[in-house]
């Protein structure tokens, strides 16, 4: 039977075992290797160890078969290792399907001791039976023990000359150094989609099976890089389709959304068009789209157009569809790459929360619901340039929920339609405040105008604490914090090393409360000013050096002696009010002390 084409014999055999490449030229997606390989036998400079790593289904041991092949390759006119393997040797068939007695596979997950080592190294003072080289192939290699790694570290260095190891492992770093720099490691790389569909249309072809571009490209990306996965999905999906491969019964049967329909939901989500949002991912996972991979699909368009945005001829693409290409390039002109990077974010830290929540379908809507809502809404930066320029940018709670709105791209510069609400500040600067209104304001009521809390000082946030009775705010604010700078929306702060751990998170809420804003906290390596309690302690040792200097206050001293100055009231200290300013009442005459104070 035909290895490449349609066989006859009764036995099924899957496209994963039908279609496995046989000789290097028919590697897909690994031609550092091959040329590698090629230079190496050509010049004869070949290696005593191959380390083969990628993930599952890229081809390690394929490639150990088809390198255990070249090695031992022999014909009525070649007898050397070579990796032009033009025809069948003596050697190929039997070495292709696993039974040469010359080349030992071994799955090192279920050989993991150093019995099974010591019986390779036993073996490998013999010469081979038929072959030029003894082969030993091992699977897994990372599964062996550290007895077993330690027993093959010798052999491995210094083997006979007619052995060669071919090791393969998807988890590289578990592999001891100390095998790794005794063998030329190769990485297998993931298989472009575009290879893994024109290989599949290749074999559709050979199989005699109708593909659609389509379904072709949906079973590329599903695939992940692996060619057999690939070839185990098309194989699934020409016995669901009945030697007809459409792209609908592919997308039912891995439970896929339209690609059309995944860029209308983004689409949807970049407008801040809440409600279609929601109605068209319900629609989605009505037709069977899991909600996971609504959102994993998402993403990758959402990279997709990122790419597109840096990379235009990402757009030539042959796994992508026509959707993608027209409307992928148009988002690409119009999304700022900060909102694209924000919905990324969102929607890795969303997936995995859909993956583990008790109603995956409720999950997802709550995360679209999220994105939604911040695609209206600047980005930080943008907001802290917008307070520079005394704006305040209207964000996504200015309107109702599920109506779009212009600019739904989130960003400061193509903010068309929004509104820019100057708001006069103190001190001669530009104020912001992010103005949100629950509802629309019936016809005739007046606007609630924004009242602006000046915060210029540590004084200022002091006051404040004070008005709100938050005393021990207020203590822990004089006695551990340094002012460094602060600005409208941003102050920046040290230190002292009694500080509570938190102190920045509560300067910053009880801000936020207090002023109706929210508030930028950065700790700062600087030193900064003053704390408040230090202020006042400089300002009172001053006050009483200059009260001792005072040449009434030295006549009292002198008339009274024993008399000292224990207080001084700084009308304007901070904290202080007008009923609490003033002199210390003077000791009852009546009352006979052995030190009179003043």
């Amino acid at each position: 039977m035909s290895e490449t084409g349609k066989g006859s014999a009764n036995v099924y055999r899957v496209l994963a075992r039908k279609y496995r490449p046989r000789d290097f030229s028919a590697l897909i997606g690994q031609e550092p290797m091959v040329r590698t390989l090629t230079n190496a036998f050509a010049s004869g400079r070949i290696a005593q160890a191959w380390m083969l790593t990628g993930v599952r289904g890229v081809g390690k041991t394929t490639t150990a078969r088809i390198l255990a092949r070249a090695l031992n390759y022999k014909t009525a006119t070649i007898d050397r290792p070579t990796v032009d393997m033009i025809e069948f040797g003596e050697h190929c068939q039997a070495i292709m399907e696993g039974r040469h007695v010359d080349v030992i596979e071994m799955d090192a997950a279920s050989h993991t001791g150093i019995d099974d080592i010591r019986e390779i190294i036993e073996q490998v003072r013999y010469a081979p039976v038929s072959a030029r080289y003894k082969v030993y192939i091992i699977d897994e290699v990372h599964m062996l023990s550290t007895q077993a790694f330690n027993g093959l570290l010798k052999t491995l260095e210094e083997p006979p000359p007619h052995v060669k190891f071919i090791f393969a492992t998807t988890e590289i770093r578990k592999v001891p150094i100390t095998v790794l720099s005794r063998c030329q490691r190769f990485d297998l790389r993931r298989i472009d989609a575009s290879l893994i569909k024109s290989d599949l249309a290749r074999i559709a072809g050979l199989e005699g099976v109708s593909a659609e571009e389509d379904a072709l490209a949906m079973i590329a990306r599903a695939a992940e890089g692996s060619m057999r996965d690939a070839q185990s999905i098309f194989d699934q999906a020409i016995a669901h389709g009945g030697e007809q491969v459409s792209a609908d019964a592919v997308r039912a049967m891995i439970g896929l959304s339209d690609r059309s329909q995944v860029i209308d939901l983004f689409e949807y989500l970049m407008k801040g068009d809440t409600a279609a949002a929601l109605t068209e991912y319900r629609a989605q996972y009505d037709t069977g789209a899991d909600p996971a991979v609504v959102l994993t699909d998402l993403a990758e368009f959402n990279h997709l157009v990122t790419r597109i945005r840096f990379i235009p001829e990402a757009l030539a693409d042959a796994s992508l569809t026509e959707d993608e290409r027209r409307r992928g390039g148009e988002l690409a002109e119009k999304l700022t790459v900060k909102v694209l990077s924000r919905t990324w974010q969102m929607l890795l830290k969303g997936i995995p929360e859909v993956q583990a929540a008790p109603r995956p379908v409720s999950a997802g809507e709550m995360v679209l619901i999220r994105i939604a809502h911040a695609a209206t809404l600047p980005t930080l930066d943008e907001a802290l340039k917008m307070l520079d320029d005394g704006l305040a940018p209207a964000g996504g709670g200015s309107r109702r929920e599920g109506q779009p709105q212009p600019g739904g791209n989130g960003g400061a510069a193509s903010a068309i339609g929004r509104t820019q609400m100057p708001v006069a500040g103190g001190a001669g600067g530009h104020a912001m405040r992010l103005v949100e209104r629950a509802e629309p304001m019936q016809r005739g009521e007046a606007a609630a105008q924004a009242v602006e809390v000046p915060v210029r000082s540590l004084a200022d946030i002091a006051a404040l604490a004070a008005q709100h009775r938050d005393i021990a705010f207020k203590t822990l604010l004089r006695s551990n914090v340094r002012l460094v700078r602060i600005d409208p929306g941003k102050i920046e702060i040290s230190l002292t090393p009694d500080a509570p751990r938190d102190m920045a998170n509560q300067v910053g809420d009880r801000l936020k409360r207090w002023t109706g804003r929210p508030w930028f906290v950065a700790l700062s390596r600087e030193q900064g000013g003053e704390t408040i309690a230090e202020e006042e302690d400089r300002k009172r040792e001053g006050a009483l050096s200059d009260a001792r200097a005072d040449p009434a206050v030295a006549a009292l001293l002198a008339k009274f002696p024993g008399a000292k100055i224990i207080d001084i009231r700084i009308p304007d200290a901070p904290g202080e009010t007008d009923e609490t300013a003033g002199l210390t009442p003077m000791p009852d005459p009546g009352v006979d002390n052995d030190d009179d104070e003043l």
